[in-house]
């Protein structure tokens, strides 16, 4: 078979295969925006069924053989020789997991998934307890069938990371120690500031209204996606064409809204930037999630809560809640949407205590894969570590062990990405303002299109074809950098606070 015929071959394989996943994922933004709570049972049988097959056709032999064929070949382009080394190497692990495994996983998970939604509802932890220790048990399976050499945790974060592992974590980690305590530390000495006003009451419709209009003007494409309620923010994507968002709205706390817009809408930008005529393919698809994170963050943090952007948009948001905020001056609103004090839960959390959201989980997915400690202890775990790191006591379950959906997901490794993101969203949106000295003037002026310009060259064209380590010194120079998050945040906040 000629090498042309072949590749076109693999791309039709790679392109059924994606229908089929991306079916899945339509059956898990319905399960999660509008299932009826009757057809859980039947949903999880029919994700299972999906999974199975989906991955039967992704280990298959031809495909391995064609792949193998085309890999040693040297008759193809640069892009399509990347898309081959990337799908060969998928295929290598994907062919470590059995249809069994695969099913098993999915059932799993898919028990999880509606045992941690009863025990929401019911804020006791006891609920998802069994089903937790039951995913835990065969996501130290999974590290074993994956392998690794120094850490089991290592195996799972190369899932949402590749290259990702414990020793380097933790060496970022002990950054954020050593220089964010202590920045956080002399935070907390200053008078704190007054946000009370964001916890009036901003109605449902209005808050509605405005979470489209935030996402419409940093250029998400409604034509190409929706925005929908669930009980956690994500974003999902079928193909560039088709990338939703949806978003959590409590009528006495307007910030849970706004972030989860911006955030989400910038983890959709990533996503209808991709290159459509890769879809299935490795270059159709985001590079790492600690590179999703960095788009969704950069705009949540670097755009949307700094000052510039409300510079352009707070005189409509106090037209729209005219009670509330008619009295309150554009500096004290941006002083207090960046109010640094510890909180119970991550996704409302500000931007610096973040990151000590994010170690404890690290901290705890460690010793959970590892074995050092167990589900059923994980209540009294979460506590504890709430208690040293953050100073707080964490009064039930739902605001303590049971706020994160990631777990009932089986997603364990993902939570140091958003960390990493972070700190990539510091590093680019510095070396985007390097690139054009007027960003900031523009963002004043509520125009974002230069900024989305430049990201969809620099970041979302890409797709998988760089590692994220190559993608960073291709932007900025260097690798991953903490140095920028913590000059950035010392900027930002000794501004806010007069340090």
């Amino acid at each position: 078979m000629k090498s042309n015929n072949a590749y076109e071959l693999y791309v039709q394989k790679m392109r059924k295969i994606a229908d089929v996943r991306n079916s899945i994922s339509v059956l898990n933004w319905d399960k999660e925006v509008n299932l009826p709570a009757k057809g859980n049972n039947a949903r999880s049988r029919q994700v299972a069924t999906l999974a199975g097959i989906a991955h039967e056709m992704s280990i298959d032999r031809e495909l391995g053989n064609l792949l193998n064929t085309l890999h040693k070949g040297n008759n193809l382009d640069k892009r399509q020789s990347r898309n081959i080394e990337l799908s060969y190497e998928d295929y290598q692990k994907s062919t470590k997991y059995s249809t069994n495994f695969v099913i098993r996983l999915s059932e799993t998970t898919s028990e999880a998934y509606h045992a941690w939604m009863k025990a929401r509802q019911e804020n006791d932890f006891s609920f998802f307890k069994e089903s937790l220790a039951k995913l835990v048990e065969i996501k130290r399976e999974e590290a074993q069938l994956l392998g690794y050499e120094a850490h089991p945790y290592d195996a799972l974060m190369d899932i949402f990371e590749p290259g990702a592992n414990v020793a380097d974590t933790d060496v970022l980690f002990k950054d954020v120690r050593e220089q964010l305590v202590d920045f956080v530390r002399r935070i907390r000495e200053k008078p704190q500031i007054d946000d009370s006003f964001m916890r009036k009451f901003y109605a449902k419709d209005k808050q509605w209204e405005l979470g489209l209009k935030m996402l419409r003007n940093m250029g998400y494409d409604f034509e190409a996606g929706r925005q929908d309620i669930s009980e956690h923010p994500f974003t999902t994507n079928f193909a560039a064409t088709d990338v939703r968002v949806t978003t959590r709205i409590d009528e006495n706390d307007f910030g849970n809204m706004a972030w989860s817009c911006i955030h989400e809408g910038g983890h959709a930008l990533y996503e209808q930037g991709l290159p459509e005529d890769q879809y299935g393919l490795p270059l159709g698809s985001f590079l790492s999630l600690g590179i999703h994170e960095s788009q969704s963050r950069l705009w949540e943090n670097n755009v949307g809560r700094a000052l510039p952007y409300w510079k352009a948009n707070y005189k409509h948001l106090q037209e729209t809640f005219p009670d509330n905020l008619s009295d309150v001056n554009l500096m004290d609103f941006y002083k207090a949407i960046n109010r640094v004090n510890p909180s119970f839960i991550r996704t409302e959390s500000d931007e610096l205590h973040y990151h000590f959201h994010i170690l404890i989980r690290y901290e705890i997915e460690k010793g959970l894969i590892e074995g050092s400690l167990e589900a059923s202890d994980l209540r009294e775990i979460w506590n504890d570590k709430y208690k040293e790191y953050l100073g707080v006591d964490v009064p039930d379950d739902k605001h303590g062990v049971l706020q994160d959906i990631h777990w009932s997901h089986g997603s364990f490794g993902y939570f140091p990405t958003y960390s990493m993101g972070s700190f990539y969203a510091a590093q680019f949106h510095k070396h985007a303002q390097k690139d054009m000295p007027d960003l900031l003037q523009k963002t004043e002026q509520g125009d974002h299109a230069d900024l989305l310009a430049w990201l969809r060259e620099k970041v979302h064209q890409h797709g998988r074809f760089y590692t994220a380590d190559e993608l960073c010194k291709q932007i900025t120079g260097e690798k991953l950098n903490f140095r920028y998050f913590m000059e950035y945040a010392e900027e930002k906040y000794s501004g806010i606070y007069g340090l």
